[in-house]
């Protein structure tokens, strides 16, 4: 899996909506102090890494947390990435929205959800998806397969673009967790996407790095979009 580029998600650290239970939306919401931690944390995780680009959501806490994760970064702006716009719901607290109809909806049946004056979740997974992949096509065309390149986001945005890496329904995204400053590491083949790391907000991401090309025997090999039988050796191998 190493001819091709490999997609960082970084989530945006804790907001003060998300401490204080409600839902933020697009509302310029920041970082709290535990969210400002988490930005700093993930930053020395990510020192190091040779980033060939730097993508984030408007948002002014995806933004905070590259300024404290990545200062030496110049991020590139890029509205594809920026939160679902949940309407109506925005600003009110998730104990309140629990009680409305809709509720149930979202979690069991998401595709169908259109938020009240705000945006159709299956629209938001769309322009979600269409946005990495296209980013990861340019990056690898111009920087070549081994890049690692990151994108800052939000939990549901993130959520969509990991159900769609492993081939999951829209129905079915609310099974997977995107924790506040978590990185999550996708590899885009010609054949099928590979979710190398989920929600992953402590291990060690040197090995996401692609190994350089190395002179290799004539032989036959699995082509790069095959999945290791038996599991394969791990990264770095």
């Amino acid at each position: 899996m190493g001819s091709v580029a490999t997609l960082l998600l970084l989530r945006h650290g804790r907001t003060t909506a998300n401490a204080d239970g409600g839902l933020a939306g697009r509302q310029p919401v920041e970082l709290d102090d535990t969210g400002r931690a988490q930005a700093s944390a993930v930053g020395e995780r990510l020192r190091g890494l040779p980033l060939a680009a730097v993508v984030t959501s408007p948002l002014v806490r995806c933004r905070q947390t590259l300024e404290l994760a990545l200062p030496q970064a110049a991020p590139t702006v890029d509205e594809g990435l920026i939160e679902c716009g949940y309407g109506s719901w925005e600003g009110q607290p998730l104990k309140k929205l629990a009680k409305e109809p809709l509720w149930p909806v979202v979690q069991q049946h998401p595709s169908a959800v259109v938020f009240p004056d705000g945006e159709a979740m299956a629209a938001m997974a769309a322009r979600a998806v269409a946005t990495v992949r296209s980013w990861d096509a340019r990056i690898t065309a111009e920087h070549g397969p081994e890049a690692v390149w990151l994108a800052c986001s939000h939990g549901d945005v993130i959520k969509a673009i990991v159900a769609d890496a492993i081939g999951v329904h829209l129905d079915l995204f609310q099974r997977i967790v995107a924790d506040p400053a978590s990185v999550t590491a996708i590899r885009y083949t010609p054949l099928r996407p590979f979710l190398l790391r989920l929600n992953d907000t402590g291990g060690d991401l040197a090995g996401l790095v692609p190994p350089p090309p190395r002179r290799r025997r004539r032989a036959a090999r699995p082509a790069e979009s095959d999945a290791a039988v038996g599991g394969g050796a791990g990264a770095g191998r």
